[in-house]
């Protein structure tokens, strides 16, 4: 817990027959794109506190430790108004060893796993007494432990013993609910839009943002009709864009953009590239509109994919000693001070050399759906690209043809949503 940070406002004492759902989950992508969803869904489903301060059902939000989570993530979420309370990532340990410092709690409810470490759900459900469903995206690790699994697929689904299926149902990729409606939704001047997603998270917009600001400017100098926007991310702002881009960053020293200023809602580049920033958080619909992406690896690949926008992934790895996001007790050795400068290196190299692939859709379609740029990539040669790309719009149909075959059908937020209420306990 931070200096000074209160406490979570603790809720009022539980009346019998009360039941809680406790939504977990980790990073920024999960929170936009399974969290939001699923909990305004329920919202709609059934009368839940804080929308309906009488109702018998609260949500909470617990985040979790993770080492792509930037700490700020209950900060954006709390701008929902979806919670009764949100726990922070850096009080998990806290709420496992003393629950009652952050309730009361009622005595039944169920935990959902939206995004992190499944064991965190685990413990946090066996020390609440409640329930627990888990949304397994490629594998459930702890089915024994869940009272319902949720699949996205079948290959999620096909992993479990036979002994633990009459637990699991496929539900689909909750993603694919992202509707098509949204492309009408906050239209753009006409022109040939790139979205840039330089990263959420100190290390990838230390690379990310001097990266991809050069080549706008590069891309623009091909394409002088091509217009770009910027999502900001909702655990950072401008102020850290823009320093992220100056030179403060050593990183941005190597690049020949120099930091932007702001012009209203828009970052201006001293060559004169105009980069439209989107403040709203999701923002499918200008998304939508767009003809290619830009973006880092990350949760959000997954996000474009299910809006069908092509993308190019990419990974510069000149900067391996910044780039060491990974997840498990090797990213968490990697960063320890005496080992991070060594051991991060040697363990980013092997991950990139013993790779799969690292973007949503292709990890889902196991083949090459969306070009990942791996390797000490510069702005030239993602802009000659990425020119080379909008100059040809068959092909780039061609992509969003194979992204939007990848989604599924629609409705497995409601399904989820559902089983999470069918599980609930009913009041004695």
């Amino acid at each position: 817990m931070g200096k000074g940070e209160p406490l979570p406002t603790p809720a009022v004492q539980p009346q019998a027959g009360e039941s809680a759902i406790v939504l977990v989950s980790n990073g920024p992508g999960e929170l936009s794109t399974w969290v939001r969803p699923i909990a305004q869904r329920l919202h709609r489903l059934m009368a839940l506190r804080p929308q309906q301060p009488g109702a018998a059902v609260g949500m909470s939000l617990v985040l979790v430790p993770c080492p792509n989570g930037t700490g700020r993530e209950h900060q954006a979420a709390a701008g929902w108004q979806l919670f009764e309370r949100i726990i922070p990532a850096r009080q998990f340990w806290s709420l496992l060893l003393r629950p009652g410092r952050y309730g009361p709690w009622p005595a039944q409810g169920v935990v959902v796993f939206l995004g992190g470490d499944q064991f965190w759900t685990v413990l946090l459900s066996a020390r609440l007494g409640y329930r627990h469903i888990t949304y397994a995206e490629w594998v459930a690790r702890w089915p024994q432990w869940n009272d319902r699994i949720a699949a996205m697929g079948a290959r999620a689904a096909g992993q479990l013993a036979p002994r633990w299926r009459s637990r699991c149902r496929v539900v689909g990729d909750l993603m694919a609910d992202l509707p098509e409606a949204v492309r009408n939704d906050a239209p753009l001047p006409p022109g040939e839009w790139v979205a840039l997603f330089p990263g959420s998270k100190r290390a990838k917009l230390r690379v990310g943002m001097p990266f991809l600001l050069e080549t706008a400017d590069r891309l623009a100098s091909l394409r002088p009709g091509c217009r770009f926007l910027l999502p900001l991310a909702p655990t950072t702002n401008v102020g850290e864009l823009i320093q992220y881009a100056g030179q403060t960053n050593p990183i941005a020293r190597q690049y020949a953009s120099g930091p932007p200023r702001l012009e209203g809602d828009q970052l201006l580049t001293p060559a004169g590239t105009r980069i439209q920033l989107l403040l709203e958080n999701p923002c499918h619909g200008p998304l939508s509109q767009c003809s290619l992406a830009l973006t880092t690896v990350g949760a959000n690949t997954a996000e474009l994919a299910a809006l069908g926008l092509p993308m190019l992934v990419l990974l510069p790895t000149q900067y391996l000693h910044v780039m060491q996001a990974w997840d498990g007790l090797a990213g968490l050795l990697g960063r320890l001070p005496l080992l991070r400068g060594l051991f991060g290196v040697l363990l980013t190299a092997w991950r990139l050399r013993h790779r799969g692939f690292l973007s949503s859709p292709n990890i889902a379609a196991a083949r090459l759906v969306v070009p990942e740029r791996v390797g000490p990539i510069t702005p030239e040669e993602i802009a000659a690209e990425a020119a080379d790309w909008l100059a040809s719009p068959g092909r780039l149909a061609g992509m969003r043809d194979d992204l939007r075959s990848l989604r599924g059908n629609p409705g497995a937020v409601s399904s989820l949503a559902e089983m999470v209420q069918a599980l609930l306990p009913t009041p004695e």
